[in-house]
């Protein structure tokens, strides 16, 4: 009897600690130091998990974690082709290959985009914007 009562508080006062140490924080210890964004949702759920079984911690946690920002998704994240590499993708009629684009997205940043999507929306360029990354409008 001495051994299960020992076992069962070990594993209350671990679950304990994991609780107030806050879920995103120990995750995700980049993204500390974030002021506001969007919420992650799955950081949200296992502190809500938290809060059904132990109502205190599952409150800290979220405390803990809404106070670090560990909560919040990171910012999003920008990057940048040279657009002499981008003319490998315009035809010769001024029209823009998505699948010759895809490909240098791909080789260049190491994601794939939707770029055959239905639901893309493209919209058009100006002579002005053409002539700022050296390009001449063709068409």
């Amino acid at each position: 009897m001495r051994i299960s009562s020992r076992v069962i508080g070990g594993v209350v006062v671990a679950a304990l600690l994991t609780q107030l140490t806050a879920c995103g924080s120990i995750f995700f210890p980049d993204r500390r130091g974030q002021i506001d964004g969007k919420i992650d949702p799955m950081i949200a759920v296992l502190d809500a998990v938290g809060l059904l079984f132990y109502v205190i911690p599952g409150l800290i946690a979220f405390g803990v974690d809404f106070a670090t920002g560990a909560i919040y998704f990171p910012p999003g994240k920008t990057a940048q082709i040279a657009p002499e590499k981008l003319r490998e993708a315009i035809g010769a009629d001024g029209k823009v290959d998505n699948s010759k684009l895809q490909a240098i997205l791909e080789s260049e940043l190491g994601r794939s985009f939707p770029l055959n999507d239905p639901r893309l929306i493209q919209h058009k360029g100006s002579v002005q914007q053409l002539a700022m990354y050296g390009l001449i409008p063709a068409a």
